[in-house]
């Protein structure tokens, strides 16, 4: 946990549920050029190891509290900034917002008050448009302007805080002020989104710490102790040990809000040491990110702009020449994933197989799939090819043409163990074998290596 890895490892967990891309989305796509100064914050307020409560309200009201580009986490929606009607973009963006506040911080599907009463959990319509409320001085859109990476607060030209009559931006209704969801209690008089931060993360708030706590747990264990862990509420599921996860929620504060003492706590538990969970498969970034370091590429690099990758040339010809443009520092393409470039129309092939989230919406929990295009992207694809035949190489320049001394090393480099006999007589055959059928050893060897990273073993944590 002191390594930087630390931060850049749990990062990605929480931009998936702060929606977090490099582009606008919907048609064109844009580009947001500084969007990169939120993700960066997030890792380094993870290995600072920020207290938790700070780190949720500086990403509500970091503007107000001399952080503002904590409140990037306002602004990763995605956007039409070229919308012919301005107010509905306007009003689009703002029940965004108000929708991931409540979903991330509060596990609850708020969202579906805008156009109603919710069918399910006691929030009215009005109780949405009172937590929007909050955010109504922070958006004011021009027309093509697109969205800044930070708040900024207006105090002109704010249109008044209303319910809208069945969610329609054209038909605004009565009048309201900033306040929390009824259900949680009385909001302050005159409270502003300082207020709601205060409110939202708190010691106090059991369904923001209960929240926290199950994703936490998600994490650790591959499913949540709760297991729709966007949904806490009577539509969701209850959890499998509600004592536990009291349990775990008391302990954040307790633990003077450290996700660090949080982790090292549940690492560290009897259960987690004795866990038989089925094994758990790596995302496509911590499958590149692998793939990277087995053949000692990966570059560790921190911080900056998102690194445009090299795409397939079957995807780079559909698209424009400005999207299809790799990064020109050839060295910034063995950076970790955390790094690369978050296009929203289109994720790199590899993290799409993978189920990385398309950054439409806050994402509580990844899909987990198991699919025939997986296999062949990791058997066929030049990324894979280009990782074995590096350590082919390098293999090959170290024990020369021998082949236990090669299969040795491949399977501890690979799978961090050393083969069994019969791994390493099936090696023998498969080298003696592969060499008639390919130009030659080097090339046998590298289809050796491709077969290593093509293994549940490599691709699957047990």
């Amino acid at each position: 946990m002191a390594s930087p890895r630390y931060g850049e490892h749990w990062a990605q967990w929480w931009l998936d549920l702060a929606r977090y891309a490099d582009t606008d989305g919907f048609e064109y796509d844009a580009e947001r050029n500084r969007a990169w100064q939120y993700r960066d914050w997030v890792i380094d307020a993870l290995n600072r190891d920020m207290p938790f409560d700070a780190f949720v309200q500086h990403q509500i009201a970091g503007d107000l509290m001399g952080d503002e580009t904590a409140t990037g986490f306002l602004f990763s929606c995605p956007d039409m900034p070229d919308l012919n009607n301005q107010n509905e973009r306007r009003h689009v963006l703002l029940n965004d917002i108000a929708t991931t506040v409540g979903a991330v911080g509060l596990g609850l599907t708020v969202g579906c008050a805008q156009c109603h009463d919710h069918p399910y959990d006691p929030i009215s319509q009005a109780d949405f448009y009172r937590l929007r409320a909050f955010f109504d001085n922070t958006v004011l859109t021009k027309n093509s302007k697109p969205l800044g990476p930070a708040v900024r607060i207006f105090t002109e030209g704010i249109p008044a805080s209303t319910v809208f009559v069945r969610g329609d931006f054209k038909r605004p209704g009565p009048e309201i002020q900033p306040a929390i969801p009824r259900v949680f209690g009385v909001s302050p008089p005159k409270a502003d989104r300082a207020a709601l931060a205060q409110w939202l993360a708190s010691k106090d708030n059991p369904l923001f710490l209960r929240t926290m706590a199950n994703r936490l747990w998600q994490q650790h264990f591959g499913k949540p102790l709760a297991a729709i862990p966007g949904d806490l509420g009577h539509q969701g599921e209850a959890p499998t040990n509600p004592a536990l996860l009291d349990w775990l929620a008391a302990e954040l504060p307790r633990q003077n809000w450290s996700l660090k003492r949080l982790h090292k706590a549940i690492v560290m538990s009897r259960t987690y040491r004795q866990k038989t969970s089925a094994p758990t498969r790596l995302t496509g970034e911590m499958l590149r990110d692998a793939m990277l370091s087995v053949s000692g590429q990966l570059n560790l690099k921190t911080g900056g702009p998102g690194v445009k990758l090299p795409l397939p040339k079957e995807i780079g010809s559909t698209l424009i020449k400005s999207q299809a443009e790799a990064s020109k520092d050839v060295t910034e393409h063995t950076r970790r994933s955390i790094y690369t470039f978050a296009r929203r129309n289109l994720r790199h092939p590899l993290f799409e197989l993978f189920d990385r989230p398309d950054a439409q919406i806050s994402c509580a929990r990844r899909s987990d799939s198991t699919t025939a295009p997986q296999a062949l992207m990791l058997l066929n694809s030049e990324f894979a090819h280009s990782i074995a035949v590096k350590i082919a190489t390098q293999l090959n320049e170290q024990h020369g043409s021998d082949p236990t001394a090669l299969i040795t090393a491949a399977t501890l480099r690979c799978l961090s163990r050393q083969p069994t006999s019969q791994e390493i007589e099936i090696g023998q055959k498969f080298l003696l074998q592969q060499t008639s059928l390919t130009p030659g050893f080097r090339e046998a060897l590298s289809d050796y290596c491709l077969a290593l990273l093509n293994s549940n073993e490599f691709v699957y944590v047990d």
